[in-house]
């Protein structure tokens, strides 16, 4: 078993269902001049400029200035260092980059960006994922923040319209990256994120998560304010970015939990940036944001927060049980239950799905389940009656496993509409409420395939429209320029008459500049 099969090998079947193959072979030769180009570029501005480990670590995870890295090589390298790589498409879900990161898996997307974009790119590509991640991984700590970041977003919840605007965004990045593209296909394309981003009731916490990791991870400088370095990947993979970053236009401010309530626009350079002390520092902003969300909260708040996100959830209850669904309904008490909670029943609807230690525990059901809050117990079988502290009093009969039948209940003396079937569970507290579901695996086993997330036909007909958009004799010229720099056969003469071919293509400065390396003295 080679390194990237043992990297594949660890992870659950959910989150390998998005991993494709790298396809080394299809990476044309103006796309590996395209690698040399940047690479080249970034090593000359960043060795003064980047973290000291930048470098190093350009070295330590097997990325190399001449070649696009083939992830065989990368997870050998990375292995090393606790982590590994896997090759994905364009923008992958939110919470699947998140939960790869979490345990220490680096989504690479397989394809690079065009020459046309090669200062900077708004699609994920082989650039930035592996020389802009993989070389600060070499610093341990740095390397550490990231899984717990990771993590962080994994569990932030996230609303319906996140994942509007999470559409909207992986088609506007197709869309820009598609040689065939209109004007007024673009425009609409710009059109409908601008409109996703406006359907937003309010800023998840989902979208803070990704706002923190934007001005760390994305777009981090670390060291003195007024004399920073940088370590943020989207800054070390994009030349613009990496030369813009350290002009008058952009003001360098003290990193702090505020970073989380930052918007930033990925369609234009930054005109701000955060500055980092140290790699601690980073984990002392993490811990101050994490604390504000409903996963360490739980209570009140975090019945509150997945009410409103409309999404699917799910809650810890006291004794670990965890119940995964949509949180419809939140009935406040007269009496608090517990510290931070006063709420007294709660409503899921499903599919509902319960678990411990994220193990699910059977299969998910598609009715209502009720969390009824407060120091109590129900049979096992047959009639019951229980009174909770919190003012709320539920009979019916217990079928068993939970499902009760011909439910009743009333709340401070008002009688409440509750469903004749349900599940019904007691707890004491709530000690956290997470994003998602609590066993990702056994939800994406029952209810993935309906929801999967697949390479639609416009996606997979740009990529290929960029894959034939070079005119063949351009084509032919490059893949000769190629093969003479990796034969380092310098024949003069055959260099001089390619350099005549080019004057054929005058907008392409990228192949002009690549003959001038191979014809260029040697010492």
């Amino acid at each position: 078993m080679n390194a990237t099969e043992r990297t594949l090998a660890r992870l659950p079947p959910h989150l390998r269902r998005f991993v494709v193959s790298q396809d080394y072979a299809a990476y044309t030769p103006r796309d590996q001049a395209v690698w040399r180009h940047v690479l080249g570029q970034l090593r000359a501005h960043l060795a003064t400029k980047a973290h000291p480990v930048y470098l190093e670590g350009l070295e330590a995870t097997g990325i190399g200035m001449d070649r696009i890295p083939s992830m065989e090589e990368m997870n050998e390298r990375l292995s090393a260092l606790g982590w590994g790589a896997v090759s994905v498409r364009g923008f992958i879900p939110p919470a699947v980059f998140t939960e790869l990161q979490s345990l220490g898996v680096l989504a690479i997307a397989a394809d690079i960006r065009t020459h046309e974009h090669i200062q900077y790119t708004p699609a994920p590509d082989i650039v930035h994922e592996s020389a802009g991640h993989a070389p600060i991984l070499a610093h341990a700590r740095y390397a550490e923040y990231l899984k717990r970041c990771g993590l962080v977003g994994f569990k932030a919840i996230s609303t319906i319209e996140d994942e509007a605007v999470f559409q909207a965004i992986r088609h506007l990045s197709i869309v820009k990256e598609d040689p065939t593209a209109t004007p007024a296909e673009v425009q609409h394309a710009e059109a409908r994120l601008h409109a996703a981003n406006q359907s937003r009731r309010y800023v998840s916490e989902s979208t803070r998560a990704s706002r923190l990791y934007w001005w760390t991870a994305e777009y981090g400088l670390i060291g003195a304010l007024d004399a920073p370095r940088i370590y943020g990947a989207g800054l070390l993979s994009s030349i613009g970015e990496a030369r813009h970053c350290f002009t008058s236009e952009v003001r360098k401010v003290p990193l702090d939990a505020s970073c989380a309530d930052t918007e930033y626009d990925i369609t234009r350079m930054q005109p701000q940036l955060f500055v980092a002390r140290d790699f601690e520092h980073l984990f002392e902003v993490l811990e101050a944001f994490e604390s504000t969300l409903a996963f360490k909260r739980g209570g009140d708040h975090g019945l509150q927060e997945a009410l409103r996100a409309r999404t699917v959830n799910h809650l810890v209850l006291a004794d670990g049980r965890e119940l995964t669904g949509r949180v419809v309904e939140a009935l406040p008490g007269p009496h608090p239950v517990a510290e931070g909670l006063s709420t007294a029943l709660v409503r899921l609807e499903g599919p509902v799905l319960l678990s411990r230690g994220g193990q699910a525990q059977g299969k998910p059901w598609s009715g209502l389940a009720l969390v009824a809050f407060g120091e109590g117990s129900l049979p096992e079988q047959g009639d019951f009656r229980v009174t909770l502290p919190s003012g709320l009093t539920l009979e019916g009969f217990a079928v068993g496993g939970g499902e009760v039948l011909n439910l009743r209940g009333t709340l401070a003396g008002q009688t409440l509409d509750l469903p004749n079937v349900a599940q019904l569970f007691l707890s004491a507290g709530l000690p956290s409420v997470a994003g998602g579901p609590a066993d990702p695996a056994a939800w994406d086993h029952w209810f993935g395939e309906l929801n999967a997330f697949t390479e639609g036909e416009g996606e997979s007909q740009a990529r290929a429209r960029k894959a034939s958009a070079l005119p063949t004799p351009l084509a032919a010229l490059y893949r000769e320029v190629r093969a003479l720099r990796e034969s380092h056969a310098f024949d003069t003469k055959r260099l001089e008459q390619l350099s005549r071919a080019t004057t054929a293509f005058p907008e392409d400065w990228l192949l002009r500049q690549e003959l001038e390396e191979l014809r260029a003295p040697r010492a």
